[in-house]
């Protein structure tokens, strides 16, 4: 079947929110490198520090104890990198999905209009490549980095726990 033929619109086929998602400035983070996924991470995590810290200076026990109360607010704090993570994990895997996928579901003007079209077998090819080659490595990085953050959050608990 020739592109001309394809009744999805474009915006809604696999390959094209693949390229939306590469070309958004929140999901390219994990894109090319562990290490760009983390330092936009910590930035997240360093902008929400000052205000978990005001946060935590309004408990009592913690106004006297301004080591723990930082303590406790940087740990507080890595809940926004988690769900950072957890927005980006769904967003490539609803991606990975659609590019697996042998059919494309798509709507023609509205919800109510839900059609499903069977892909070629040359659309079906590239968007298995472009699936395994550049969105599996995507979530092994996003995996990498929640684990990262979730063994942080653990480990900074037991701390505030022990103080």
């Amino acid at each position: 079947m020739a592109m001309s033929v394809c009744p999805v619109p474009p915006e809604q086929r696999p390959l094209q929110e693949y390229q939306q998602l590469s070309n958004s400035w929140f999901f390219r983070w994990p894109l090319h490198s562990f290490k760009g996924l983390i330092v936009a991470l910590a930035g997240g995590w360093l902008l929400l520090l000052p205000l978990a810290v005001l946060v935590a200076s309004g408990s009592v026990p913690l106004r006297h104890n301004p080591a723990q109360m930082v303590l406790v607010a940087a740990v507080a704090a890595l809940l926004l990198p988690l769900l950072l993570l957890l927005r980006q994990w769904l967003g490539w895997c609803y991606v990975q999905r659609r590019l697996l996928s042998e059919k494309i579901s798509y709507e023609e003007s509205g919800w109510y209009d839900g059609q499903e079209w069977e892909k070629p077998l040359d659309w079906r090819q590239q968007d298995l490549l472009v699936a395994q080659h550049q969105v599996k490595p995507i979530l092994a990085r996003l995996i990498r980095a929640a684990l990262m953050v979730a063994a942080l959050l653990l480990f900074g608990s037991s701390i505030c726990q022990a103080f």
